[in-house]
């Protein structure tokens, strides 16, 4: 049998132009029938733009693309599916204002199997009759997978699968795909979590500014080989985010007053007497696993839902949230996991960032564009923003889209920021940028709240860390302590110190362990 005959896809001199915008300059890449491969590369390398085009999403520029060694012309996401190739995108793919039931019909989904998958996945109650809007993130995630595997695919494409899934998900995640290349099928995974590449992928293949830069063989070293590809001549060693690089200062005294406290908040059954304190100039760190109460926990904070007992002061004042105005009246601003909420993504980049400014208009005075322009040019500038798409901010890559989310509340000068997993999907460059970003607000005065899925950048991030598990918070860990396997047994509601079961110990120290 020759290579040709092993591969299940090869694509070659994929090229795709935006104008003067080139996302993608003579691309390759190939898949072996059996493998796991990754899709490596910085935000911004091209790799969701290449995933769009091998499923039909979007049509290539130039380029040649084989399935099972036979030319392919895929014009849409329909097509790719009979020809054996599913993907499942970076944002979830599901119509909000649809149930889950109706989202399966629009792509003649079967039921059953698909049900049997999201048992699988580790969401067992389901309920096809919700509403898409009313899941969380997670969840989606969950059900796009089960949607895709539903249909029995020869190459499974997953993009940033397990950056939204809290641990225990994210094992489930990656024992599927670790099955569907037992059965002979393929995968390609993208991820930017090198644990996660190292012990499920066969090979990589790495893209830098559009182009195939590599191809490397997963063995000891691999994951310095992955990097210095990646990043080019700004080589940087994969490591993680030290305190000394963020300049992060010492833990702000407890006798500070609070700049934002929660009291004894209590959302129905998903959120029990939580109470906690953030102070000016502190990085405050979440943990939790899926479904502890975090989402519920920030959509009161940030005046999206209404507790159903507590309350909230900020600066010293009792604060009654009865929409998200409200809370950004009084410098309480949100950045969502999902950066499309955030966004208006047919929007340009300084239009976005800007549009607080016009919410301000009061008695309809001019605007002061002047001050505007000033403000959005400095967070574009601090937080380096790619801007040559700048027509529409859909065109950037996730990490660029991410910056414009934080740039919009920088320029505004906000002084509680509430960051829901802001470096999820980012590379390890951005990700430090936005990290360094997070103290260098801290270190002018403002409170940060961030709830991450990267646990092991808590205690370099962070100066303190809550942990909630079951609606309420179990601990409060000082940076010093707050290593990743505290913070996982804390999140299985175990005590500092405490040995955890054997199940959980795996999921915790799988390489998806993430809260």
């Amino acid at each position: 049998m020759t290579e040709n005959d092993t591969l299940i896809l090869e694509a070659s001199g994929v090229t795709k132009n935006y104008g003067a915008v080139r996302a993608l300059r003579d691309a390759s890449l190939s898949v072996k029938r059996g493998e796991v491969h990754a899709l490596m590369g910085a935000n911004g390398a091209g790799k969701s733009t290449l995933v769009k085009i091998l499923t039909g999403a979007i049509r290539p520029t130039a380029g040649r693309i084989l399935i099972r060694g036979a030319p392919s012309d895929i014009h849409s996401p329909a097509e790719a599916r009979r020809a054996g190739l599913v993907s499942v995108y970076q944002e979830p793919a599901l119509i909000p204002d649809l149930d889950v039931a109706a989202n399966l019909r629009l792509t003649d989904t079967p039921i059953e199997p698909f049900r049997n998958w999201v048992k699988e996945l580790g969401v067992p109650d389901l309920d096809l009759y919700e509403t898409a809007r009313n899941l969380p993130l997670a969840v989606l995630r969950v059900l796009d997978l089960a949607r895709a595997l539903a249909i029995e695919p020869d190459l499974l494409l997953l993009d940033e699968m397990t950056a939204a899934l809290p641990a225990n998900l994210a094992e489930r995640v990656l024992d599927v795909v670790r099955k569907q290349t037992e059965s002979g099928r393929s995968v390609i995974f993208i991820s930017h979590r090198l644990l996660e590449i190292s012990a499920l992928c066969d090979r990589a293949t790495v893209l830098r500014d559009g182009h195939t830069v590599g191809v490397v063989d997963m063995a000891p070293g691999a994951e310095e080989k992955i990097v210095e590809l990646m990043l080019g001549a700004k080589t940087v060693k994969a490591e993680r985010v030290r305190a000394a690089e963020l300049g992060k200062d010492a833990t702000p005294s407890p006798t500070e007053a609070p700049r934002l406290r929660a009291r004894n908040l209590r959302v129905g059954t998903k959120l029990h007497d939580v109470s906690f304190d953030l102070r000016p100039g502190e990085v405050l760190g979440l943990a939790a696993l899926e479904g502890q109460g975090q989402d519920e926990l920030f959509g009161v904070l940030s005046g999206s839902i209404r507790p159903s007992a507590g309350g909230i002061e900020v600066d010293g004042n009792d604060i009654r949230f009865h929409h998200p105005a409200d809370a950004i009246a009084v410098g309480v601003v949100l950045v969502p996991g999902n950066r499309t909420e955030g966004l208006c993504m047919q929007r340009s980049v300084r239009e976005n960032i800007a549009l607080p400014f016009s919410a301000r208009i009061g008695n309809w005075g001019p605007l002061k564009r002047r001050m505007e322009k000033e403000r959005v040019d400095e967070a574009i500038r601090r937080l380096q923003i790619d801007t040559r798409a700048q027509a529409e901010v859909q065109r950037l890559s996730g990490g660029n889209q991410q910056k414009v989310t934080i740039a919009r509340w920088i320029a505004t000068g906000a002084r509680t920021v509430l960051c829901f997993d802001p470096t999820r999907g980012i590379d390890v460059g951005t990700k430090r940028e936005i990290y360094r970003l997070l103290r260098e607000l801290a270190a002018h005065g403002a409170s940060v709240l961030l709830y991450t899925s990267e646990l092991e950048e808590v205690q370099f991030v962070c100066d303190r860390a809550v942990v909630i598990f079951g609606g309420r918070v179990v601990d409060t860990i000082p940076a010093a302590e707050a290593d990743e396997p505290t913070l996982m047994r804390a999140a299985y509601g175990l005590p500092r110190g405490a040995p955890m079961p054997a199940a959980q110990v795996q999921a915790a120290t799988s390489p998806g362990a993430s809260t």
